[in-house]
């Protein structure tokens, strides 16, 4: 007998790709269907979420003793599933040190607070030498993220805190500290093309970025 949770259930994809990180994948009975890392995780496990849904009675089926979340857009989700007789854990990390602690509390809640503790402190470290070699970088190019395409939704605090450690400039750095993607819109596209961004990165959450259609728009 455990006190910890033994059959897991990631509504989301981190908390999957930090439990194979931390050699704590076999632990997980059902992942999201957005999962990409690892790449074995979608071979392993049966998908039984996407983002703001969720196959409730294939997850009971599993017979999950721990379900694991993120954010108030699953908290339709987290209802279904507590009422259910689930244990829901539901995180809201927003910045770079919040991703880092959320892999020391799962660390904590799944009993391996050691192996959350190493991983942890590689990512940290990784984060200062990115940053210190983005230092030495001649120039800081001007970027702009786009997290979905209609409307067009900026940078989130983290992705906006990344670009700033390798070198860049955020391109909307006022719309980062705001949680929810509605405060991130951008009412009128030509304000894109008025802050002139030198790279512009996509990762459409939820469907595959398509970069010929960033580059048909007007300007």
């Amino acid at each position: 007998m455990t006190d910890h949770p033994q059959r897991i259930v990631c509504l989301t994809e981190e908390p999957t790709e930090v439990l194979y990180a931390i050699n704590e994948g076999h632990r997980i009975v059902g992942i999201s269907g957005f999962t990409v890392r690892p790449a074995r995780a979608r071979k392993e496990k049966p998908k039984v979420s996407a983002f703001t849904s969720a196959k409730i009675e294939d997850i009971l089926k599993l017979d999950p003793d721990f379900a694991i979340g993120f954010s108030d857009i699953q908290a339709d989700i987290a209802q279904a599933l507590i009422k259910r007789g689930v244990e829901v854990w539901i995180s809201n990390h927003r910045s770079v040190e919040g991703i880092v602690a959320y892999v020391r509390r799962l660390g904590a809640l799944v009993g391996t607070w050691e192996k959350a503790e190493r991983y942890a402190r590689q990512l940290e470290s990784h984060v200062a030498e990115v940053r210190e070699a983005a230092a030495a970088l001649p120039s800081r190019p001007r970027v702009y993220f786009e997290e979905w395409d209609d409307p067009q939704i900026s940078a989130i605090r983290w992705v906006s805190e990344l670009i700033g450690i390798a070198g860049g400039d955020d391109i909307f750095p006022e719309r980062a500290a705001c949680s929810l993607g509605r405060d991130r819109i951008i009412a009128d596209p030509n304000d894109v093309v008025r802050r002139a961004p030198d790279i512009i990165i996509g990762s459409w959450c939820g469907k595959k970025f398509r970069p010929e259609r960033v580059a048909a728009r007007p300007g």
